[in-house]
């Protein structure tokens, strides 16, 4: 995610809770690009990207009471779109392998030994990754790229420069990159989505 923000985002999203609609166009349209070409990046589509600007919006809006509890929005974002995605990506698997077995042989469906895409075995892939990283690395990583924070405010917080934060995410995510290529072959979409 960026590291832009409105100057006002606490007071809007608070507004928002209370179910003020302005306010929440406001966050609409400063961050619908984002999610749109976030979404596009996991998905490869621009249908499936704007359904998921629509339907990540509309998440947002129905859960709003939450939003007073959110401390650092663009982090929760991040979240809500690439978990939609991974939504999105799982039922386009399923049913591409459904259109699959149908032609097979529908009455062998339960039995097809057909790989699908599989959230829980891809989740626990890259948590064993992150086990691996040296312990600069996961430190930059899950407070990067998990919690969301800059590399200006993940330098104060390991007390190095923003470059060192730099090349401990790089390393990191070369060495979570190899992990998946070692052990996640057939989970290339999860692989963009759960590290992009």
């Amino acid at each position: 995610m960026e590291n832009k923000q409105l100057k006002n985002e606490e007071e809007l999203l608070a507004r928002i809770a209370t179910g003020n609609q302005r306010a929440f166009t406001e966050i609409f349209d400063f961050y619908q690009r984002y999610v749109y070409d976030y979404g596009r990046k996991l998905t490869k589509s621009e249908d499936q990207a704007s359904e998921i600007v629509q339907d990540v919006f509309l998440k947002i809006w129905l859960n709003r009471e939450k939003l007073n509890e959110v401390k650092n929005f663009g982090a929760y974002l991040n979240r809500v779109v690439r978990n939609h995605s991974i939504n999105v990506i799982r039922k386009l698997a399923q049913d591409a392998r459904s259109a699959t077995q149908l032609k097979i042989n529908t009455q062998e469906s339960d039995n097809s030994t057909d790989k699908i895409l599989d959230y829980n075995e891809s989740n626990r892939i890259l948590t064993q990754a992150i086990e691996n990283l040296s312990p600069q690395q996961r430190t930059a990583y899950t407070l990067c790229h998990i919690e969301g924070l800059k590399y200006e405010d993940v330098a104060k917080k390991m007390n190095v420069s923003s470059r060192t934060v730099q090349a401990h995410m790089h390393q990191a995510l070369k060495h979570i990159r190899a992990h998946f290529n070692k052990h996640a072959l057939t989970y290339p979409a999860l692989f963009a989505v759960l590290f992009k």
